[in-house]
Formats: structure tokens, sequence, C-alpha cells
């Protein structure tokens, strides 16, 4: 009985369960891609035209641009508190307009739906920020196919809400608007004490390359399947019932990935020798003498990363991790017996956290905040009058052009973050060799 608590414990605070939630809280989190399908509901309802849908619009952008305050609490509070704020900024903004559209609750002037609409919609930053603070803290060597597939699935939430919604076969449009504010706001109620950092940097694995490949199959399946059957759904005149099939099989793709962590905890948790060295004390049924001494196991953690010769890059795995195992090994030993201070760095280096102040002072953070500023604005532009545009052409469902923005905008997602990884592991590994030959 002991050893299954114990293994359910490895199961809760395993990393790849977290990212597999924060899969999920993305899933959902997308609500801004579907302002497509909501605002020909908000314009019919209320008598807006199309300068004040475009207003809205500007509102639900700034709400899912302006992230400032969900990163600054994020630093203060525990993440499950970030994803309750915004489940519940999600809730009231999204449902204080469901009850203004299906007359339950008096009309407010434009300013107002503004505000609410802004609410709703930032809420979304809470759970990407969320999802992405734990998932990179946790996969520190994969940064760039973890932002990659969580933000592709923020990007596909919108075909996946929407196959949703068609599965519940009602006339009312502004049901979708009902959906938006409570289905997400659960969602993330039901995970936000599993989107955490759970020290996954000491989780390493040998089948971790692998566990990465079926996510990324499992992402083309997805996309592929959600494609298929959306086309399908336009094109043929399909039962209730073959949409719910349909539906379903939907949700079991999604709720898949869980096997990872599942036979990771109870199947192939054996841990070879060389990576015992690399484990944290608690791992091995100890527990920390003080908040001291675990910070110091970090740094000097870190001064393995430096110290290393390079040429231990270019090793064969098992082989790297005997030599960075001894090395760390060392480290502790001369750390113990006072021979080596290990001392703080002043700053942090490129791919670790900074702080607001260090971030503002840094090349990085302007050209990519200067580079978003300027190459997503088109995208938005198409994707809050897409309601209009094709109901301009003689489309009255609007929700076949949403879904299909949101498959190819995840597909783009997920394969820049995994081209990306390619790229700088192809530049890595080079400056290493050249360095090693010199």
């Amino acid at each position: 009985m002991g050893r299954l608590q114990g293994r359910f414990g490895s199961f809760l605070n395993n990393r790849w369960l977290v990212f597999v939630a924060a899969m999920w809280v993305q899933s959902v989190a997308g609500i801004g891609y579907l302002f497509g399908s909501l605002s020909p509901v908000i314009k019919s309802s209320l008598g807006y035209n199309q300068r004040q849908i475009a207003s809205l619009g500007v509102a639900k952008d700034l709400g899912d641009s302006v992230g400032f305050l969900a990163g600054s609490l994020c630093e203060i509070l525990p993440l499950w508190a970030a994803l309750l704020i915004g489940a519940l900024q999600n809730l009231i903004g999204y449902g204080w307009v469901w009850l203004i559209v299906t007359g339950r609750a008096p009309a407010l002037p434009l300013w107002a739906m503004c505000v609410l609409i802004f609410l709703g919609n930032n809420g979304e930053t809470y759970f990407n920020t969320a999802a992405l603070v734990s998932c990179v803290q946790n996969f520190p060597k994969s940064r760039g196919p973890i932002v990659g597939i969580l933000k592709g699935f923020a990007g596909l939430s919108g075909a996946i809400l929407t196959q949703i919604f068609a599965m519940i076969h009602t006339s009312d449009h502004a049901a979708l608007i009902f959906m938006v504010a409570v289905g997400p706001s659960l969602v993330v109620i039901a995970l936000m004490f599993i989107v955490r950092p759970v020290g996954g940097h000491r989780q390493v694995r040998p089948s971790d390359k692998s566990s990465f490949m079926f996510i990324y199959s499992l992402c083309l399946l997805l996309a592929a399947y959600l494609m298929g059957i959306m086309l399908l759904e336009d094109l043929v005149n399909l039962s209730h019932t073959v949409i719910i099939a349909f539906t379903v099989m939907l949700l079991f793709l999604l709720i898949f990935p869980i096997v990872i962590p599942l036979l990771l905890t109870f199947h192939f948790d054996v841990i070879s020798p060389a990576q015992e060295f690399l484990l944290p004390e608690t791992s091995k049924g100890e527990t920390s003498k003080s908040g001291q001494s675990e910070e110091q196991n970090e740094v000097i953690l870190s001064e393995v990363e430096e110290e290393k010769p390079k040429e231990v890059d270019l090793l064969p795995t098992l082989e790297r991790q005997k030599r960075i195992a001894q090395l760390q090994a060392r480290l502790f030993q001369a750390a113990a017996e006072g021979a080596v201070r290990v001392k703080k760095r002043r700053g942090p280096r490129r791919g670790e956290d900074f702080t607001l102040t260090q971030a503002l002072i840094k090349a990085d953070f302007w050209l990519i905040f200067v580079s978003l500023l300027l190459g997503s604005g088109s995208g938005l532009t198409v994707i809050d009058n897409l309601g209009q545009m094709s109901e301009s052409l003689g489309y009255d469902d609007t929700h076949i052009f949403v879904s299909m923005i949101s498959i190819w905008n995840f597909l783009g997602r997920v394969g820049g973050g995994y081209f990306s990884e390619i790229i700088v592991s192809f530049a890595s590994s080079e400056t290493h060799l050249w360095q090693y030959c010199s």
C-alpha cells in the first residue's frame, strides 16, 4: 500500500503530468480566436454596426495582449491563485456579455461592453502565463518544443470549442458565448492545482525524446482529424449522432497524452546509476536539512553546466551522463569539505529567469517586443473581422472558417517550436565542434 501511495505521489509530481495538464488548459485558453463566431451574435442582438464591432475587437485584442498584471501576480502568488483569477475574469466578463445578449441583463453602453470583453479575454493571459512558466521551469532544456506545443494548443482551442458547440446542437447561437464563459473556467479550476513547477529539471529520462515525438505525432493527428471532420461537416449533412461520435473521438485524442506520465510512473520508472547522481536528495527518501542547502545544491548543479568540458556534449548520451555525474559528485564533496566556495552569478543568462528590470535592459526583450508589436496585427485583424468577411461572401456559418484558422495556427506554432529547437541544437553542436577542433 505504501509503495502504491509513493507511486501515486510521484505521478502527481511528474513533470509530464504538469505538461499534459497545461496542454488541456491551453486547449480552452484561446478564447479570443472565437471572436469571429461571437461577433455576429453580438452584432445582431444589440444592433451594432461594423465600427462598434471593431471597437469590441480592439478591446478583445488588448485583453489578450496586456499580460503585465498576470505576469506580476504569478511572481507573488501561487500559480493556482493566478489561474483562479483568470477563470473568474473569464466567467464574469463573458458571462455578463451573455446575460446582456440574451436579454437577462440590461444593455450597457459600448464602452462598458468593451470593458467586459477586455475583462473576459484578459483571463487568457493568466492561463498562458501559468502554463508556460510552470512547463518552461520543468523542461529547461526543451523550451522551444514546450512553448510551441502549448501556444499551438491555445491556437487550436478555437476549433476544439467549435466542435464541442456543434455537439451541443442548439439553434441558440448565443449559447456559444455561455459555453465560452463557463467551459474554460471549469476546466482551469479543475486543473489549477496540477499546473505548477515540480522540479522537472531533475526528472530527465532517456525516454524524454521519444515522449516528445509521441506528442508531436499526436499533434499532427489531431490537426488532420479536426480538419477532416470540419470539412466533412461542412460538405455533408451529418446526423447529430455522428457529430457526437466525432467529438467524443476528439476528446479521446486530447486526453490520450496522459499515458505518458502513467507509463513513466507505474511502468518505466527505472533510473540508471548515472542518473541517480543527478537526482536531488529528497527523491531518495531523504529530506533537505534547510532551504539554504537546497539553494546550494541548485548552484552546484548550475556550476556543473559551466565547468564541464565542451567535448562532453559530443559524447554519447550514457557516457555524457556518467561524466556529468562524476563532476557533480566531486563538486558536492569539495563544497562539503570547504575546498570549494560556490558563488552565485550576478545576473541571469539567456534562457534563465529574469525579473522585469533585468529584462528591460536586454536587447533580446525589445527585439521580441517589437517583432510581436509589428507582426501580429495582420492576423488579429483577420480573426476579429472573420465573421463579417464570411457573411459578406454569403456564408451563414462562420464556424468552419474559425476552425480552419485555428488549425493552421496550431500547426504553425507547433512547427515553429520544433524547428527552432533543431536550429538551436545544430548551431550549438557546430559551435562545440569548432571549439573542440580548434
